[in-house]
């Protein structure tokens, strides 16, 4: 038996190692040395600049769900999904996700349990409940749909390459029983009144979590959408916009080799200065974001106001912040106007260049709001 801060590998009937995690927070406590106190300043002030940014938007519950597309696409990229943001926004409204390709069905789940999630801490607190109603929803009918949805793993499970097994793999999390007893020590740290700071708090649970793995499949998207639940949940951010996987996508060896050296060597201090160096970047590109798509509806509004001014233009110019990929059809359906006038709408918009067409085909043609979702797509 090896023994550490975060908890101890157990040798099993079996022969190989298991973690088995103590409880949080961790002892010795952590300690709050000057650049993890300064990281910490930053990332607050950050995040309330992100709060702010988003309050300045013309509509900024838009702004929001549109992010939390980007980051259901980011999140199941990681997890090795091919899905492009265009490809959701296309068959976004799509309500049947067996009919839909396999990378984006994945994506729009993801869609939708996060949605569900930011619906029910307004009348369920963060619990063990909520995240396995949220992991039934996450793998509903995709390629994890027989790997107990919505159910805590019954079974060991293990990290590492293809074609390792349970004594070669780089990591096994603890067996059922102990895995059982860490979730419900885990519902409870999430529950506490601590003195911690809540970043820290989110930071030390998504570690945690990771390491606990309690599903067969999607710990990794969840234990990503706890991070976001938590700072709703404790109104750190009054809008769910700070998302971490685009840096843990682009840091991806750093972000296993931390939650390692956490298990081997109890080094959260080294954990939460990496995790909250990217709190703080995150915040930063979605303040530039938002900023950028303020320039851009002005800009844009008042071209549309100049070269094709009607109550229609600026009815559709609005739309497209709201269906950034559509058709004629579209245009036709959610205006209420006639097919010609529609028609005659999206090609003058295409004439100034808010529109380009997707398809290249003379029938059932789509068409792209491309500086919006160019704005969208940066680091996606």
């Amino acid at each position: 038996m090896m023994t550490g801060r975060a908890g101890r590998y157990i040798k099993q009937p079996s022969g190989y190692l298991a973690f088995i995690p103590g409880t949080l927070p961790p002892d010795p406590s952590v300690n709050f040395d000057s650049e993890l106190i300064r990281l910490l300043s930053e990332a607050n002030r950050e995040l309330g600049r992100l709060d702010g940014a988003a309050e300045i938007l013309p509509n900024p519950d838009l702004f929001v769900a549109m992010y939390v597309k980007k980051e259901a696409v980011l999140s199941s990229q990681i997890e090795g999904t091919q899905a492009s943001l265009v490809d959701v926004l296309e068959f976004g409204t799509e309500e049947n996700i067996a009919t839909l390709p396999e990378d984006v069905g994945e994506v729009i789940n993801y869609v939708k349990a996060m949605n569900y999630g930011l619906n029910r801490l307004d009348t369920l607190p963060l619990s063990l409940r909520l995240i396995r109603e949220i992991h039934a929803i996450l793998l509903k009918n995709t390629r994890g749909g027989q790997r107990n949805p919505g159910e805590f793993r019954k079974t060991q499970n293990w990290i590492g390459p293809a074609g390792c097994n349970l004594k070669t793999a780089t990591f096994v999390p603890p067996p059922v029983p102990e895995m059982t007893t860490a979730m419900g020590d885990l519902e409870l740290f999430m529950h506490s009144e601590s003195d911690l700071p809540i970043l820290i708090k989110a930071g030390l649970a998504h570690c945690q979590f990771e390491t606990i793995h309690p599903f067969l499949d999607g710990n990794g998207r969840i234990g990503r959408l706890l991070i976001t639940f938590m700072l709703c949940q404790q109104e750190a951010l009054n809008r769910p916009l700070l998302y971490l996987s685009y840096y843990f996508k682009k840091n991806r060896s750093q972000y296993y080799d931390w939650l390692m050296e956490v298990r081997n060597n109890g080094d959260w201090e080294g954990w939460l200065k990496f995790f909250l160096k990217g709190v703080i970047e995150v915040s930063k590109q979605a303040i530039s974001t938002a900023r950028k798509i303020i320039e851009l509806q002005a800009k844009h509004k008042a071209l549309v106001s100049q070269e094709a001014n009607s109550p229609n233009a600026l009815k559709l110019l609005d739309l497209l912040y709201i269906r950034p990929v559509l058709s004629i059809s579209d245009v036709k359906e959610e205006l209420g106007v006639s097919y010609p006038t529609a028609s005659n709408l999206v090609n003058r918009f295409a004439e100034l260049k808010l529109l380009k067409e997707k398809t290249g085909q003379q029938r059932n043609r789509a068409f792209n709001y491309t500086e919006y979702l160019e704005i969208l797509n940066d680091n996606v």
